[in-house]
């Protein structure tokens, strides 16, 4: 145990424990996620990509998500977002979320693609400046480093949306419509792409869907939904 650890120790998320973030009890109850969906339509896909009849020219390719967003995984994330003194919870979840992802056929199959590129889904300048840093964007840097990628910051949030936590699924597509654009910087890295786009939480997934629609607009080849968690 570190000097740091020692001085203010580690406690598990969910029960308490002394030790770490996440004790071996607690993380025998966590559930990866193991249900596939097309995004585009919600309804069950074999490899969790979008099918064929939904597929369009702006439209996602698919998504993959680690994690089930319940117990311990719902008070995790919760932790990591809002109490950034405790912001080096990220190995613990990237940790979980690396090994989930490696373990789909379909999303190993795309990491020989030599031209991806991994993206976070972008805060507002106003909530960026409250919280102090971006969740997803910690997640994108450290997946990079572990699938040997890059991580870019594709898109800037142009409107500042209301939390789609208590919206229905139509409000949540409304909330979001025309938030993202992209980043200028960004333009020249988007052409014939295929970018892994990187969120904290998946629930109906139309964060996703916009952004993808704005990334495929503006030259991305393939666009493919990454999340921690599914709800």
């Amino acid at each position: 145990m570190g000097l740091l650890d020692f001085i203010f120790p580690k406690y598990c998320i969910s029960c308490k424990k002394i030790g770490s973030y996440l004790c071996d009890k607690c993380f025998s109850y966590i559930k990866f996620s193991d249900s596939n969906i097309c995004l585009f339509c919600q309804k069950p896909s074999i490899d969790s990509l979008t099918h064929p009849g939904c597929r369009g020219k702006y439209v996602i390719d698919g998504s993959f998500s680690a994690l089930e967003y319940k117990g311990s995984v719902k008070k995790l994330i919760y932790t990591f977002k809002y109490r950034p003194h405790l912001s080096d919870l990220r190995d613990t979840l990237t940790d979980l979320f690396y090994e989930s992802l490696i373990q789909k056929e379909e999303f190993y199959k795309l990491l020989s693609n030599k031209n991806l590129t991994i993206a976070p889904i972008p805060l507002h300048n106003s909530k960026l400046k409250k919280r102090g840093y971006n969740q997803a964007e910690i997640l994108a840097g450290r997946l990079a480093e572990k699938f040997n990628l890059k991580a870019k910051n594709l898109l800037e949030r142009i409107r500042n949306t209301k939390s789609q936590f208590k919206l229905k699924k139509e409000e949540r597509r409304e909330n979001v419509k025309n938030a993202f654009e992209i980043k200028s910087k960004g333009l020249k890295d988007l052409r014939e792409k295929s970018i892994f786009l990187v969120d904290d939480v998946l629930t109906t997934g139309s964060t996703l869907l916009e952004a993808a629609n704005v990334l495929k607009r503006n030259g991305a080849k393939k666009v493919y939904g990454i999340t921690l968690a599914r709800d």
